[in-house]
């Protein structure tokens, strides 16, 4: 975790909005999936709307100018992505990021890109990064076995390599599956440039076979559309349209249409995006947000604010991201008198706030979700955003696009 904090920036309080058109950014997620399949592809696909993410931008970055040494900063789907792909085209490669990336795990993938022939050495602490790869020089074996309940980049590092491999691969996910609309997501873009698979159960097959060049424009981005949901719940009145999403999306997150139906937001699909529109809130008692781990930051904030005490489940790899998302949340929830509760394990409930401070100061641990979560608190009291950058990551436009909505911000040192 940074202890340099270059800066914090002052947002006012604001709780009415007029209607505004938000211009969302593209989609990481499905950015980096393209950047890989692109890569393995022989021919020129023509790739659209790719994200101005910095992890999208590292991976651009990486895949363009190939240096021997791939530093990934922070981007853990880049880490684990180019792990694979490194791999899969025979390349020397040393893997390495920022200290906090280093302690993010890594071993699941290397054991599964080992157990088919990999010859990868660690650097360091076993089974974290950096490490060095040496390539796949013979496939040894077309048969794979990955938990699920970990993180779903490890199988989607492992689908999109599979076709490539001269046996392809078989991929047995044991025990229960997280983020499995990432997998999906994984599979169906993989089906978008022309390749074949079956899953039965809990096996994923993908023969030996070629990615097709084609066209593809990446859609907006709907963890970033989630912070926008939020704002408009906590508000006392406004509409938003927020640009560039597709109602039948491959993205986990649109999720955040069901979960903010319960909390206070109408969603309505246009032509070029969705409108969203306050209704009465209907309450929000339990969700699961196993395979949507990256909505739970925002949803938490949103019940604290709105007198909620939901229950979440689903929140096991949450300890893994950019920073533990379980601590900081119960850290950063306190400044405002609320809290997210343990009551049993791996059960957790929100615990609304019951007053609220005239100012709460938001630390956001080298943590871009963090930082955007919290926004929507303007709605009740003024907030100091610790490390407002830390957006980059995923958002860099997120607090031009306040302005947008008038939001009055001040960067006070």
């Amino acid at each position: 975790m940074s202890t340099d904090i270059k800066t914090v920036l002052q947002l006012n309080q604001k709780s009415e909005f007029s209607s505004t058109t938000i211009p969302l950014p593209s989609s990481k997620s499905e950015s980096n999936r393209v950047l890989v399949i692109d890569a393995l592809t022989e021919g020129t696909n023509k790739i659209t709307n790719l994200a101005e993410a910095r992890d999208t931008q590292t991976m651009i970055r990486l895949l363009r100018k190939n240096p021997p040494v791939y530093d990934v900063l922070d981007a853990g789907t880049t880490m684990r992505f180019l792990t694979a792909y490194a791999t899969v085209t025979n390349q020397n490669k040393v893997m390495t990021g920022t200290p906090r990336m280093c302690e993010r795990p890594i071993g699941i993938l290397v054991d599964a890109l080992r157990s088919i022939g990999a010859e990868i050495h660690y650097l360091g602490v076993e089974g974290y990064p950096p490490l060095a790869i040496h390539g796949l020089s013979a496939q040894t074996a077309d048969k794979v076995k990955i938990r699920g309940d970990v993180s779903s980049q490890y199988i989607s590092a492992m689908l999109m390599i599979a076709p490539i491999l001269p046996q392809g691969l078989e991929i047995e996910l044991e025990g229960k599956v997280g983020s499995r609309t990432y997998i999906e997501m994984t599979l169906e873009l993989m089906a978008q440039f022309g390749i074949n698979y079956q899953w039965k159960d809990n096996k994923i097959s993908v023969a030996h076979q070629s990615y097709q060049a084609t066209a593809f424009a990446v859609e907006s981005d709907w963890s970033g559309a989630s912070y926008w949901f939020s704002l408009l719940a906590c508000a006392d009145s406004g509409a938003l349209f927020l640009e560039g999403l597709k109602e039948n999306s491959l993205q986990g997150d649109s999720k955040i249409v069901e979960i903010m139906d319960h909390l206070g937001i109408k969603s309505t699909f246009k032509e070029g995006g969705v409108l969203l529109q306050k209704q009465p809130v209907k309450g929000l008692e339990k969700w699961d947000f196993t395979h949507c781990p990256d909505l739970a930051q925002t949803v938490a904030v949103t019940c604290a604010i709105l007198g909620q005490n939901a229950v979440f489940t689903g929140l096991e790899s949450l300890k893994i991201k950019e920073t533990d998302r379980i601590y900081a949340l119960q850290q950063e929830l306190a400044k405002f008198n609320a809290d997210l509760k343990e009551i049993e394990p791996e059960v957790y409930q929100v615990i609304p706030s019951v007053t609220m401070p005239s100012l709460v100061e938001i630390h956001t641990y080298d943590d871009h979700r963090m930082g955007m979560a919290f926004m929507p608190l303007l709605t009740k009291t003024n907030v100091l955003i610790e490390d407002p950058a830390v957006v980059n990551k995923s958002y860099p436009s997120f607090w031009k696009h306040c302005e947008i909505l008038g939001i009055e911000m001040e960067t006070i040192s």
